[in-house]
């Protein structure tokens, strides 16, 4: 085989390669944070909520919360969540500041 009828087929398999690796992207996520927001008036006091049996040992309860919605309070029920192994929830709290209230979302930390 003739140098030049080795390297067409070789050449046309790198640009068919590269090509198609061209459009593998791959993105890290990136956490954007949810913008702040203060309220008025002051949520209500939660709702005392029967909580029911736990789906399976070990699984967290997530407590009820207000959330602001729409120009108004509306409440999220309390549910069951699978725990995280080497984590621990932290509820939902509103807080007063910056004039307002501001809701600090529940989230998972590390123990």
């Amino acid at each position: 085989m003739k140098h030049s009828q080795l390297t067409k087929p070789l050449l046309f398999a790198l640009l068919v390669g590269t090509t198609l690796l061209g459009g593998c992207v791959v993105r890290g996520t990136v956490a954007v944070p949810a913008p702040v927001v203060y309220v008025s008036p002051a949520p209500p006091p939660p709702i005392v909520e029967v909580r029911p049996v736990a789906p399976q040992p070990g699984y967290v309860w997530i407590d009820g919360y207000w959330r602001w919605d729409g120009g108004r309070h509306v409440w999220v029920g309390g549910h069951w969540n699978a725990p995280r192994v080497g984590y621990r929830w932290v509820p939902h709290v509103w807080v007063r500041e910056g004039g307002g209230w501001r809701l600090h979302e529940g989230h998972w930390v590390p123990v």
